[in-house]
């Protein structure tokens, strides 16, 4: 597993969990208004994990140990044992990894519930992690309607991947939401319609006001303003018309 970074507790990333975020290196997507840039460029062959085989075995960490090693990590995470509740595990995208389930495995080990984000790309990972329960929530991106995807993500998809990834999490039996960041030169009311219609009858679907006081992946983005507050709000009631739950993020 590449580690990218790690933060140490967040209050409102895993509802209702004090817990860490630990973030994977590497992504499928390139999404221009991406908040994560340093976590999406290495090259797919990077992210062969044979080479860190027993790695965790193979290190001794201590409280100087970086987080961003494997064994650092788990040295951390044994020592809060206790105290956080969950492992927020976000990207990049860490359905690329092939010991995700046993990286997960590990943490579980542990005593943490986890929730997984995902754009959906990977089904069968997704399958595998819900069949051996090793996930305990599931947050997945909706990134624009069907016929925007490839637009959008600046990558060309099978789509027939993400509605299946949309299915098996809707019935899952876990708890899980929906997220869109709304960026205003790439989603309108329409598209909102459109991409409510993929997820209709989920429980929660969450629009993510975009910012663009950070770094991003396409600078070009930066000269662009989120919508406005009451125009998330107008947005979130046509989701509603969709979902159980629909809300707007600030």
């Amino acid at each position: 597993m590449r580690i990218g970074g790690v933060e140490k507790l967040t209050l409102i990333d895993y509802p209702g969990k004090l817990a860490a975020i630990i973030f994977t290196v590497g992504c499928n997507f390139r999404c221009g208004f991406c908040y994560n840039p340093m976590l999406v460029w290495p090259r797919m062959e990077e992210l062969d994990t044979e080479n860190t085989k027993g790695q965790r075995q193979d290190l001794e960490a201590n409280d100087d140990s970086p987080l961003t090693s494997v064994a650092g990590l788990f040295h951390f995470l044994k020592k809060r044992a206790g105290k956080l509740e969950g492992v927020v595990i976000t990207g990049g995208e860490p359905t690329l990894h092939a010991d995700l389930p046993e990286f997960i495995s590990e943490i579980k080990s542990l005593g943490y519930s986890i929730k997984l984000d995902t754009n959906g790309t990977n089904p069968e990972m997704l399958e595998k992690l819900i069949a051996d329960q090793l996930i305990d929530y599931i947050a997945m991106d909706i990134k624009a309607p069907a016929d925007k995807y490839s637009e959008t993500v600046q990558v060309s998809i099978d789509f027939n991947k993400i509605e299946k990834s949309v299915k098996m999490i809707m019935q899952s039996g876990l708890p899980y939401e929906f997220r869109t960041t709304v960026v205003p030169s790439l989603i309108t009311d329409q598209d909102i319609a459109a991409m409510g219609k993929i997820i209709a009858g989920a429980d929660k679907w969450y629009l993510q006001k975009f910012k663009a006081d950070t770094e991003i992946i396409n600078p070009e983005f930066r000269k662009q303003a989120g919508y406005s507050d009451q125009k998330m709000k107008t947005l979130a009631e046509i989701g509603k018309e969709f979902v159980k739950l629909c809300e707007y993020r600030g």
